[in-house]
């Protein structure tokens, strides 16, 4: 259902920031009551009947104070200059719809495109040694081909060296955060992030004065993990938010690398932890991992596109039934996709997607690469 009155999409960033009102509880919300508008329009009754919603989120919601908030963040971001992206608007990442967790809105600031062919997280520790700096960079410099754009998270350390590696390299980059657009942190960044915003800029699902809190990290983590293909850890202690980006990343059936370090090192125990528990691929290269995942360049490519070998198709799918039709023609326009995202934008069910697309493979027709993805031959 798409956002299209302003009451809605007022309506609906209220409910995202009204206490113990979640994502999914707010998709259930819109759902039952046909909008975002229509939820405050409804009454006790109505709302304590939706499947899954207490009577102390029904009692927070009519409590309707959460209105004026979201009248006042819609203004506030559009005079700094922000955009805000409901979960059914067209420009909405592609990579976050299908995931069950993903924020309802998101706030941006910069220039950029959230859904590029191809895109990876760069993540590591903020205490980061001169080897961390130097690979961190090296691989920057090494992904210039395959124009991706590079997420991470604005911190000290590997993701503060991957942004600037990336302006270095005219590498569009963004930087997702765990407080509000008004609320840089750190503070001793701001000059990266104003540098950033113009091819890239800066993420969050924060509302714009919000303070980057301990418990916010977590939760900044898994938007990083699901904006990116791939995510590369560089160096990562024991113990760290690293290390619960790449779990993300697991969770969401995403590719995750990690770049092997000294024994001796604890910058890079967590790496190398990754790497011995089969949680991550060991980073060697980036055409490595690029040909792991099915980066494919074409040399003949213009600047606009780095196409993908697999995606040249037969004009036409005749002798095909209907459902398989419809994935080959989504194969064919948008590229490898992820079985997820194939099933969201398909409408069918998982179970019967999985067995199609076998048969398909079968057929010579769609080949299968890392992270769950798909292709045509």
């Amino acid at each position: 259902m798409l956002l299209s009155t302003e009451d809605d999409r007022i309506s609906t960033l209220a409910l995202v920031h009204t206490p113990g009102v979640g994502a999914v509880t707010i998709r259930q919300l819109i759902s039952y009551c046909g909008g975002a508008a229509n939820v405050y329009k409804s009454d006790f009754k109505k709302l304590i009947k939706i499947p899954g919603i207490g009577d102390k989120v029904v009692r927070e919601i009519l409590k309707k104070d959460k209105i004026a908030f979201a009248e006042k963040e819609l203004e506030d971001c559009e005079k700094q200059g922000g955009r805000l992206h409901f979960y059914t608007d067209g420009d909405y990442p592609s990579r976050l719809k299908t995931l069950y967790d993903a924020p309802v809105v998101l706030y941006s600031q910069g220039n950029f495109s959230y859904n590029m062919q191809r895109t990876l997280g760069i993540v590591g520790t903020r205490q980061i040694s001169e080897y961390g700096k130097s690979v961190t960079e090296a691989i920057i410099k090494e992904l210039v081909p395959y124009k991706p754009l590079v997420v991470s998270g604005l911190a000290y350390g590997v993701d503060i060296t991957a942004h600037r590696a990336c302006l270095k390299n005219e590498i569009p980059t963004i930087g997702v955060m765990a407080g509000g657009l008004n609320a840089i942190y750190p503070a001793a960044h701001k000059k990266t992030s104003r540098e950033m915003m113009e091819s890239g800029g800066l993420v969050t699902e924060n509302a714009m004065a919000t303070k980057p809190e301990f418990m916010r990290f977590p939760a900044r983590n898994r938007i990083i993990a699901g904006l990116s293909d791939v995510t590369i850890v560089v160096e990562s202690a024991a113990k760290g938010g690293s290390l619960i980006t790449a779990e993300f990343a697991q969770n969401y059936h995403r590719e995750v690398f990690a770049v092997p370090g000294s024994l001796n090192s604890p910058h890079s125990e967590g790496c190398n932890q990754l790497i011995r528990d089969q949680k991550a691929i060991i980073f060697t290269s980036v055409k490595d991992m690029a040909a792991s995942i099915g980066w494919h360049l074409n040399e003949n490519a213009d600047d606009r596109n780095l196409t993908e070998s697999s995606t040249s198709a037969p004009p036409s799918f005749e002798g095909f039934t209907l459902d398989e039709g419809q994935v080959l023609s989504l194969l064919k326009k948008n590229g490898p996709m992820q079985v997820d995202e194939l099933s969201w934008q398909s409408g069918m069910h998982f179970n019967k997607l999985a067995n199609l697309l076998l048969n398909l493979e079968f057929q010579g027709m769609v080949r299968s690469l890392p992270g769950k993805k798909y292709s045509l031959m």
